[in-house]
């Protein structure tokens, strides 16, 4: 006879193949979300690397004089369906459940990418990207939430760090792809991948694995519910810390090539251009390698603010105080680049912590996505910007301000976590 409180070999057999059950779901869930962010990362910078070629084969009747405006067209209708998506998926993902969210999401931007492909006007190109942007913001508040809650508090910041290597690993692939197929359209096929990883996850992420899925309620929670006033102190708060950090790593990325061409004497400027973004990527990637384990030590709130200071000080170093291109300009990109790379996880911690599970996808993808409306509007504008603020050095000095007011937000902003953990 089993006394009280005494497991047989049978259940006791069942219990661990039900742990080992768990654990392999969760691995592919992590894997499955880790891919599906690279390839948008992939899908996000394909379009940039073969914008000239696409555009020209395009243009039927051969007038490239439209060229540079179509382009930030294209490069700017993107970002908003990338800003759209990352909101209105964040509210599905509340109300259809997190595994649908990511599965419609991913197949979305697959889906749209092979369309590219096939495009045969410059117009049905700028539809694609929009919902190719539509698909990949979705799948960037998807995947945070996925990882955030599947892992325990313990191993959290670093599965998120882990992630948010994702999107720089797909810009690096983005290049790989351009290297080895000089066809835009061959090149745009990618999109198969999104769509398989979509497929397989409907057949391998179960939804017991889904802890934010096995809380939902049919429905959801009103969408107004994020904007209630114990709720919208933390909302405006979250899209200010994270809104910041966008536009300034926007802003130094896409400046710092043109920035580091007009330092150069002698030369065309194509090596030191290449090893500059060389080291902002590898920066980049070091930093989210690393980010949940300095979470971990010193706090996720800890981590912005140093992380705000130092890029602060470093935007004034490099693009103020700076006229000759030396050795010690590319050490300070490369440690610029490495806490933008630890800001990226940090944010993916600290963000979803502000907000109730019941609304969680839906303020995060806020949070993650505002920025972008005013990210996106700049790009028709950056030529005159760049005229009008007297050069790329100053141009870009003058947005690294963001920083500040990122830093006064984390600094004044003494949020209560609504996790299992304090925010420190």
């Amino acid at each position: 006879m089993k006394t009280p409180g005494t497991l047989t070999a049978d259940s006791q057999l069942y219990d661990a193949s039900f742990a080992s059950s768990q654990k392999n779901t969760r691995v592919f869930l992590f894997l499955a979300c880790f891919f599906s962010s690279t390839f948008g990362g992939t899908v996000s910078t394909l379009m940039s690397v073969y914008l000239p070629v696409a555009v020209k084969d395009l243009l039927k009747d051969g007038n490239t004089s439209q060229l540079e405006n179509i382009g930030a067209f294209i490069n700017s209708i993107f970002i908003y369906g990338w800003m759209a998506g990352g909101i209105i998926w964040g509210i599905l993902c509340d109300r259809i459940g997190r595994k649908k969210s990511f599965i419609y999401s991913t197949c979305c931007y697959g889906i749209f990418t092979l369309a590219t492909a096939f495009a045969s006007t410059w117009v049905q190109l700028v539809i694609c990207r929009f919902f190719t942007g539509f698909g990949v913001g979705g799948v960037l508040v998807t995947t945070t939430m996925l990882v955030s809650e599947a892992f325990s508090e313990k191993k959290r910041a670093v599965a998120l760090g882990f992630l948010s290597i994702s999107i720089p690993v797909g810009i690096f692939s983005a290049g790989l792809i351009n290297y080895f197929i000089a066809s835009w359209r061959y090149g745009f096929v990618v999109g198969i991948v999104p769509v398989t990883i979509a497929i397989l996850s409907l057949k391998y992420i179960s939804s017991g694995a889904v802890i934010g899925d096995m809380h939902r309620t049919d429905g959801g929670v009103p969408l107004g519910k994020i904007f209630e006033r114990d709720i919208r102190k933390n909302l405006v708060a979250g899209s200010l810390i994270f809104g910041t950090t966008l536009i300034g790593l926007w802003a130094i990325f896409s400046w710092l090539p043109s920035w580091i061409q007009t330092l150069v004497v002698n030369s065309d400027g194509q090596k030191e251009r290449g090893m500059a973004m060389m080291l902002m990527g590898i920066g980049g990637l070091t930093g989210g390698f690393i980010s949940g384990w300095i979470v971990n030590a010193v706090g996720v709130r800890k981590t912005m603010i140093i992380c705000f200071v130092v890029c602060f000080v470093l935007s004034l170093t490099l693009f103020k105080l700076t006229d000759t291109l030396s050795a010690a300009v590319y050490v300070q990109i490369a440690c610029m680049a490495l806490f933008f790379g630890i800001s990226q996880g940090a944010l993916s911690v600290y963000i979803p912590q502000l907000f109730p599970a019941s609304i969680g996808a839906t303020a995060t993808g806020f949070c993650f996505n505002v920025g972008r409306l005013f990210t996106a509007t700049i790009v028709f504008f950056i030529g005159s910007l760049v005229d009008m603020l007297g050069g790329f050095g100053n141009s870009i000095f003058t947005f690294s301000f963001v920083f500040l007011i990122g830093l006064v937000v984390t600094l004044l902003f003494r949020p209560e976590s609504y996790s299992p953990s304090k925010i420190k």
